[in-house]
């Protein structure tokens, strides 16, 4: 039993150290992949100028300052989505939250991209295009949505896990090409360590506009990015009937906080600028040019996400091998202690003597015994006491010392002499 027990408890610790060795290894990395059950919402506020939607049915189009807006994200999973790709759609919509429904809404986009679970990046070739947007619809439109595919490069809506402080090129769906996103120190939210991240598309690193992005139109006429109008709906001066045809551009400055092990963005302020004019440098007519930052309620929801994802990533690449490690360890020393017990049980059974020289060794050294104190000794027989003192008569036989036999009552032999004999000579 001893030796089957040394056995098992030695195989259970080669067990235990080969899975700790291969959780560190190969698990950890199959663990470390964007979840397939995301779905969430971000939202932040803030305030900017905006088009009144209104107006575009007058004569002059009247923007509004400092007005309040909201920015929401639906993120959804979408086929395919498997081991190696997940595959996101995200709704963007902005909208004043003066105006109710659709009056307020400025803004609205739909894109789908599929990323790498590993990398972050977007799965695209020259056959795959890797991502799509929805083509605008009027708000009176039944129709379903038509996509279009458009091909993303780069990073799309996180960063990767173990994320590095390096430079990122990250997709912006409406400019429809990555702009870099670069490190820039390490910040602590809601007592989270986050890596900043800082993108700027058009603007320089100081604010100041220096290479604005024509909008790239989602129709073929270019209907949303070329407008001709009379001076006065422009709000021009000059002939108020005169054919006035702007261009829409496109420019932001965006700040990312990201968990560096998960790679989620916890939180993200965005500068967005929407605006009309003949030279690219002077807008004329803005669209919506807003400032809009995480709520509190989004950045503690994207910080537990990330803590969720922290902690699964540390069970399988930290607590399990180290765990295994160390009862693997425990398991092959109680292995080896077995064996050894099961050795000298085994050698004390064929030879006993060979376990007394193990006693001897445990006692210090072979000692010299005490004479007597351990010497084997011989037991004499017990002699039987005489129970008749008397000598036998003559002629009988002595009796038989330890003999079983007991002596028989008889009559007393008569010593007194014959009658007309003389008492013996003595001699």
């Amino acid at each position: 039993m001893l030796r089957i027990a040394a056995c098992g408890s030695i195989g259970l610790g080669s067990a235990l150290l080969i899975a700790a060795l291969l959780l560190s290894t190969y698990t950890s990395s199959r663990i470390a992949r964007i979840p397939l059950d995301i779905d969430t919402t971000l939202v932040s506020d803030g305030s900017g100028t905006a088009i009144d939607s209104a107006s575009l049915s007058e004569q002059h189009i009247v923007t509004n300052k400092n007005v309040p807006l909201v920015s929401q994200q639906q993120v959804t999973v979408e086929s395919p989505a498997n081991a190696v790709v997940v595959t996101l759609q995200v709704g963007t919509s902005v909208r004043r939250t003066d105006r109710q429904k659709d009056s307020g809404l400025l803004l609205a986009i739909v894109d789908t991209v599929t990323l790498n679970r590993e990398t972050a990046m977007s799965v695209s070739d020259d056959a795959h295009t890797g991502g799509a947007v929805q083509k605008p619809r009027g708000f009176n439109d039944e129709s379903p949505p038509t996509a279009i595919p458009l091909r993303h490069e780069g990073l799309s809506y996180r960063f990767p896990f173990h994320t590095e402080k390096k430079s990122y090129p990250y997709f912006d769906p409406i400019a429809q090409k990555p702009f870099d996103a670069n490190y820039e120190g390490e910040e602590d939210v809601n007592g989270l360590t986050t890596y900043r991240f800082t993108q700027n598309i058009g603007y320089s690193a100081d604010g100041k506009l220096v290479a604005p992005v024509k909008y790239p139109s989602l129709y073929a006429s270019e209907d949303d990015s070329k407008v001709t109008a009379p001076a006065a709906m422009w709000g021009l001066p000059g002939d108020p009937m005169e054919q006035i045809t702007m261009t829409r551009y496109y420019a932001a400055q965006r700040s990312f906080w990201v968990d560096p092990v998960s790679g989620t963005i916890v939180k993200e302020t965005e500068h967005a600028n929407h605006y009309f004019a003949r030279d690219a440098l002077k807008p004329e007519l803005t669209m919506a040019d807003y400032e809009v930052t995480s709520t509190e309620e989004t950045v503690e929801s994207q910080v537990n996400a990330a803590r969720d994802e922290r902690d699964r990533l540390a069970l399988w690449s930290r607590v399990l091998p180290i765990t295994f490690t160390a009862t693997g360890l425990i398991a092959l020393i109680g292995g080896g202690v077995l064996a050894s017990f099961s050795l000298r049980t085994e050698s004390a059974l064929i030879d006993p003597g060979l376990d007394r020289a193990d006693d001897d060794l445990y006692r210090g050294g072979a000692a010299e015994p005490v004479p007597g104190a351990e010497a084997e000794t011989e037991k004499l027989p017990t002699q039987r006491p005489d129970l008749a003192p008397e000598s036998s008569p003559p002629g009988s036989d002595p009796p038989q010392l330890g003999s079983a036999e007991p002596p028989r009552d008889s009559e007393p032999p008569d010593s007194s002499p014959p009658a007309g004999s003389s008492p013996p000579e003595r001699s």
